[in-house]
C-alpha cells in the first residue's frame, strides 16, 4: 500500500465542516464530530486499500491438525488502512458494528459524495435515516436490481397499503471493488400541511452513478427497510449503514435546499414583428405590433412562431439576499438585464450568477427569434445557493424537456459490433478534440473509443453506444458523445516513433476490429476486446519488429498493490499485465508512466475499472 503522510487531527468541528451557512457544506472527515456516538467500527483514517480479488467475508482457514508454519505468508486482506485524516471507513466486527447517524438534519438535499466498497461488500445510504439507497459491490452485474448499488430498498411490510417493492437503477453504472464512485443525489423531502399530513411524496429528482444517471423523478411513498424510525418526518438525519459490511467515504458535500421565495409580477411585453437578425437590431425595434401585461413570461404572445422580437420588464421580488443565478432556455437568441446591468445573453441558451438584495429588482429581456427550422419555446429560471431552481414562466412557454431536436443514440445491430468514425473530446474538453478516432460497440455493452492516428486505447466504458446529435444534426460537428460509465485513459502513443495508420481487419466471427499501423515502417496489430465475463478490456499488441517500450498506462500517480495489479491515477482503475514483460513505472514530470519492455512477445494487459 502507497506510504501517504497523515494530515494533523483537528478537532474544530467548524473546519469538519464548512461554514453552517448557505451554500455547499463539506465534511472533510478530519474527526468523528458531526455524527453520533457509535461502537467504534466507524473511524476516520488516511488511507483506504481495498484488494477487489479478497473478498470482504473471506475468512482465514482454521488450521486444526496442523500448525502454521513459521514465516508463512499472511493471507491477503480486503481492507487495509493507513493512519490520517480525509476518509471515512467501517470496518464492523461481530462485537462492533453500529450504524453511523449524523447530529444534524436535513430536508430538501443535494448530494454529492465519493464512496468505495471492497469486493462483496453491503452498505446503505439513508436519506432522512428512512429512505435507503443501497450500497453495495455489483460490479459486473447485468440485470440490476433494487439491492444494487444506487437501488432504492424495499420494505418488508406485509400490507399492501405499507408494502413498498424498492426500484432497481435505471442501469448499472457500478466501478469495480477498490475504486472511488461517485455518487450524486438530488432529494425532495415529504411535504406536510398545517395538521401534520402529508401532502407531497419523498422525490428523488435525479441521482447519477459515476456520471451516468440511476433515477429520475422517483417517488419514494414510504419508508424503506431498516429506518431509523418507521415513519416520515420534515427533517431527519443522515444515516449509514454499519452493520452489515466495509465501507470508505470523501469529499461529503451537500447542500441543505428550500424552496425559493421569489416571484416575477408587473410582466409588461412589446411584441415586434420583422426578421430582426442581431442584438442592435432588435434592441432599435420601434412601434411595437402587440403590447399589453401578463402574470408569467410566455413567448406565445408573439401570436407567430418565427420572425420577431419580444421585450419584457418586470419586477422581481426577493425575500433572501444571497446570490442569485438565472438561466434561461429558448430558440433563438435572447439577453437578460437585472437593475439596468447585463446578467447574460446567447443563442439558446444563458446564464449569469448576480448578487442581489432581499427587495424588488427591475427585470429587462430581450427575446428573438428569425431561424425557422428552431422550435420556439421561452424559459427563464431563477435558483440561488440554496434555493431549488423556479420557473419565471408559463408552463406552456417552456414545456418540461424541452429540446429543439431529437437526439440521434447509437447502438449495435443484432449480435455484431458497431463501428463508426467521429471526433472525440477527451474528458469532454474540445481543446482536447481527437481527430482520427473510431468508436466500436460491442453488443454486450462494452465500448471503447481508438485513436486511430496515435496508435493508442483513448477511452473505454459500460453501457449504451454513442450520441451521434452532435455529428448528424443539422451541418454538425463531426464529434460524438460515448453514453455510460466513461473512463478516459491517456492521450497520445503507446510507441515512441512516427505513426502511420494503415487502417483495420475485421475478425469474420466476433466482427471485432484488429487495427493495424506503423511505427517508423515497422508493423503493428492492435487487438482491443471484452474478456469472457463482459467485464473488463483486454488489449493485445502484437509488435513484431518495434523496439523500445511500451507505454501502457498515464497518470498522476501510478503503483502496484500487493496482488501485483496496478492503480492507475486516484484509485480511477486497474491494469493487469497479462504478458510477460516486467512493468516499470516511470517518472515524467507531474506524471507517472507505466512502461513495458517491448520483445518477442505481444504486449497483453486488462483494464478494470
Amino acid at each position: 500500500m502507497r506510504k501517504m503522510i497523515g494530515l494533523c487531527v483537528l478537532s474544530i468541528w467548524s473546519l469538519a465542516v464548512a461554514a453552517q451557512g448557505g451554500g455547499t457544506k463539506t465534511l472533510t472527515f478530519q474527526t468523528m464530530e458531526g455524527f453520533q456516538k457509535q461502537a467504534g467500527n466507524w473511524q476516520v483514517v488516511g488511507e483506504v486499500e481495498m484488494n477487489p480479488n479478497v473478498d470482504v467475508h473471506h475468512q482465514e482457514p482454521v488450521e486444526t491438525k496442523k500448525k502454521k508454519k513459521k514465516n508463512q505468508p499472511e493471507p491477503p486482506k480486503a481492507v487495509t488502512t493507513e493512519p490520517g485524516t480525509g476518509i471515512l471507513v467501517n470496518l464492523p466486527t461481530n462485537d462492533k458494528k453500529s450504524n453511523l447517524l449524523t447530529t444534524w438534519e436535513h430536508g430538501d438535499i443535494e448530494l454529492d459524495v465519493e464512496v468505495m466498497l471492497p469486493k462483496g461488500s453491503n452498505s446503505g445510504l439513508y436519506l432522512q435515516g428512512r429512505y435507503e439507497v443501497q450500497l453495495y459491490d455489483s460490479w459486473g452485474v447485468k440485470n440490476p436490481a433494487f439491492s444494487d448499488i444506487g437501488g432504492i430498498y424495499r420494505n418488508w411490510e406485509s400490507a399492501p397499503e405499507k408494502s413498498y417493492m424498492g426500484k432497481a437503477p435505471l442501469t448499472n453504472a457500478a466501478k469495480a471493488p477498490g475504486l472511488w464512485q461517485n455518487l450524486v443525489i438530488s432529494f425532495r423531502a415529504p411535504k406536510f400541511d398545517a395538521q401534520g399530513n402529508k401532502i407531497a411524496n419523498a422525490r428523488i429528482v435525479k441521482a447519477t452513478l459515476n456520471g451516468v444517471t440511476i433515477h429520475e423523478n422517483l417517488e419514494i411513498p414510504l419508508p424503506t427497510g431498516g429506518p431509523v424510525q418507521n415513519n416520515e418526518v420534515a427533517m431527519g438525519p443522515i444515516l449509514i449503514q454499519g452493520d452489515h459490511g466495509a465501507v470508505a467515504f470523501r469529499n461529503f458535500k451537500y447542500k441543505l435546499m428550500h424552496d425559493l421565495d421569489a416571484e416575477l409580477t408587473d410582466v409588461n411585453y412589446e411584441v415586434f414583428h420583422g426578421d430582426y437578425e442581431s442584438y442592435e437590431l432588435a434592441e432599435k425595434a420601434t412601434n411595437a405590433d402587440i403590447s399589453g401585461k401578463q402574470d408569467l413570461l410566455n413567448y406565445d404572445i408573439a401570436q407567430r412562431d418565427n420572425g420577431f422580437v419580444i421585450k419584457y420588464t418586470g419586477t422581481l421580488k426577493l425575500a433572501e439576499a444571497t446570490d442569485y443565478t438565472f438561466r434561461g432556455s429558448f430558440g433563438g437568441q435572447a439577453w437578460l438585464k437585472v437593475d439596468g446591468e447585463e446578467v447574460g445573453r446567447g443563442w439558446r441558451g444563458l446564464s449569469g450568477t448576480k448578487k442581489l438584495s432581499a427587495g424588488d429588482h427591475k427585470v429587462e429581456i430581450m427575446y428573438f427569434k428569425t431561424r425557422s427550422w428552431v422550435d420556439p419555446y421561452f424559459g427563464l429560471f431563477l435558483s440561488s445557493s440554496n434555493g431549488h431552481e423556479k420557473a419565471l414562466h408559463a408552463m406552456s412557454s417552456h414545456p418540461v424537456n424541452v429540446s429543439s431536436v431529437a437526439p440521434i443514440f447509437i447502438k449495435p445491430q443484432g449480435n455484431q459490433p458497431r463501428l463508426l468514425r467521429a471526433f472525440l473530446d477527451f474528458e469532454g474538453d474540445r481543446s482536447r478534440r481527437i481527430t482520427h478516432s473510431i468508436g466500436v460497440g460491442i453488443p454486450s455493452g462494452i465500448n471503447y473509443v481508438y485513436d486511430l492516428a496515435s496508435g493508442n486505447l483513448a477511452c473505454v466504458w459500460k453501457g449504451d453506444f454513442v450520441n451521434a446529435t452532435p455529428m448528424w444534426h443539422d451541418r454538425g460537428d463531426g464529434s460524438f458523445r460515448p453514453l455510460g460509465m466513461i473512463q478516459y485513459l491517456y492521450e497520445g502513443s503507446s510507441v515512441a516513433g512516427s505513426v502511420k495508420s494503415k487502417g483495420y481487419t475485421l475478425d469474420t466471427k466476433t466482427g471485432l476490429p484488429t487495427f493495424i499501423y506503423e511505427v517508423d515502417g515497422k508493423e503493428v496489430k492492435d487487438k482491443v476486446y471484452p474478456d469472457a465475463d463482459d467485464t473488463k478490456v483486454i488489449r493485445e499488441v502484437s509488435l513484431g519488429e518495434v523496439t523500445g517500450s511500451f507505454e501502457v498506462a498515464e497518470a498522476a500517480s501510478i503503483y502496484q498493490m500487493d496482488n501485483g495489479m496496478y492503480v492507475i491515477g486516484d484509485k480511477d482503475y486497474y491494469i493487469e499485465i497479462l504478458s510477460g514483460q516486467t512493468p516499470q513505472i516511470v517518472k515524467d514530470g507531474s506524471k507517472s508512466k507505466l512502461m513495458l519492455p517491448i520483445d518477442a512477445n505481444p504486449v497483453k494487459y486488462s483494464i478494470i475499472w
